[in-house]
């Protein structure tokens, strides 16, 4: 998928946090460790650094929702950090995203910790970001 690709992709997904641009995809993509699983249906961008995996963002097209596309760019985020070496996952979602709260907390992801009025809607009051791990080496 083109930067041009994943940028239409997310504007079609988010409105808060705001949809990134393909100028800030493309400048993810050459970065160190940044990586992607998707295709025109959704996306996970994740990157590994230093032994902990941070999925960057996970866009499901909204024709494309509750059909388990999500959980599967989940599978396919966590898998990827797991061969590059990621011991942790960490993600940021909104905490007002309830269907990707659940989608996270059923893939083992609990709250360590909370970034208060972090996110600033179109319209009404900041939106809080919770902050999930998830521990990926077997113990």
């Amino acid at each position: 998928m083109t930067p041009e690709d994943l940028a239409a992709l997310h504007a079609a997904c988010f409105t808060t946090p705001r949809p990134w641009s393909t100028a800030e995809f493309a400048a993810l993509r050459d970065s160190p460790g940044v990586f992607l699983c998707g295709d025109e249906t959704g996306f996970a961008l994740g990157r590994v650094i230093a032994g902990e995996a941070e999925l960057l963002t996970l866009a499901m097209h909204p024709t494309a929702r509750r059909r388990g596309l999500g959980r599967r760019w989940l599978n396919a985020f966590e898998a990827t950090a797991r061969s590059r070496a990621a011991a942790d996952a960490f993600l940021e979602v909104a905490a007002d995203n309830a269907a990707a709260l659940r989608l996270y907390q059923r893939a083992g992801y609990t709250v360590a910790g909370r970034r208060n009025a972090y996110y600033t809607p179109p319209a009404g009051p900041r939106i809080d970001a919770l902050v999930m791990r998830k521990m990926l080496a077997k113990t």
